[in-house]
């Protein structure tokens, strides 16, 4: 009984020995080679994003305070306060405000000056490079020097809107004109990324598509570069997007989220909730419906507008 079972148990061997020093198909090398190559890459994206995300979802349903050595499990505590939570509430309101406004001005803007650069034959470098000093800027820093022009007293602004008889005021302090000024910071910042993007698409069109236009008497932009521009344009409306739902900076050194939550965002009230009052349970909740906000929307508009996408 004994040699049969080691007979068996040999078999066994032999059998997983042949299955691994078999000789393998092309197909099944390539297989491995692509799982062995991709492995690494795999384990820093878990490492570095969908173990933080994780991390975080885990934390929102729990009511740990930033340093504190232990956590209890509440459930959707978190949640039920936070949809009751009318501040909350109005820095979605103010956020959706603020994409809105920066991804028009900002998406419209960098195709003008982009059509400009383009149809100009000197010094393109040189317009290239200032309209993009700005997103090469630290905007921590940016912000200090908008501080100072925008200022009430001895604000630049304020000096050169005095000449033409208009009365200023005290931009970032009140309340109908703080959110909008820090809407033109962020346009300012982010029309030289957008022209670079109009410009990487405008450059890829033929010029055999422009000389026809105009043999045929048709408009170049409307014949020609805005249809073949639909995947930049749907590129650079998500990009835009993503990067306006990420204001925090501005609104933290120059508003405090003020006057009375006028410039509170969603970042910011995150911002607060996990380092000004360390509830960073309470925290997590709102970044895991900032994350799912965002998520959902991108999807939504790269359906929407991808359908209307030309991809010449």
């Amino acid at each position: 009984m004994l040699k049969i079972e080691q007979k068996k148990l040999s078999i066994s061997l032999l059998s997983i020995k042949a299955w691994i020093f078999r000789p393998w198909s092309l197909k099944t090398r390539e297989e491995f080679a692509a799982y062995a190559l991709a492995t690494p890459a795999m384990i820093l994206l878990f490492v570095l994003l969908l173990g933080p995300a994780l991390a975080v979802i885990i934390l929102s349903f729990t009511d740990w305070q930033f340093g504190a050595k232990a956590l209890n499990v509440i459930g959707f505590q978190n949640y039920i306060e936070m949809f009751n939570d009318k501040i909350f509430w109005i820095s979605i309101r103010n956020t959706m405000i603020y994409v809105l406004v920066v991804v028009v001005m900002t998406c419209s803007l960098g195709l003008g000056v982009a059509l400009l650069i383009e149809s100009r034959r000197s010094f393109r470098q040189v317009w290239r490079t200032v309209y993009f000093l700005p997103v090469t800027a630290t905007m921590v820093a940016m912000a200090l020097v908008f501080e100072y022009i925008l200022h009430p007293a001895f604000g630049p602004l304020n000096y050169v809107l005095s000449f033409f008889g208009i009365e200023g005021t005290n931009w970032l302090q009140n309340r109908s004109t703080a959110l909008l000024t820090l809407c033109g910071i962020g346009i300012w910042q982010s029309v030289g990324f957008n022209m670079v993007l109009f410009l990487a698409g405008l450059t890829s069109i033929p010029r055999d598509l422009y000389d026809a236009a105009d043999i045929d008497g048709a408009s170049r932009f409307f014949t020609v570069a805005w249809p073949l521009l639909g995947p930049t344009t749907m590129f650079v409306v998500i990009i835009s997007c993503i990067r306006s739902f990420q204001v925090v900076d501005t609104v933290r050194v120059l508003t405090n989220g003020g006057p009375n939550r006028a410039t509170e965002v969603i970042l910011y009230t995150m911002y607060s909730e996990g380092f000004s009052y360390f509830r960073s349970g309470y925290a997590a909740t709102v970044t895991v419906i900032f994350l799912i906000f965002v998520l959902v929307l991108t999807l939504a508009q790269r359906l929407i507008i991808e359908r209307r996408v030309h991809y010449g």
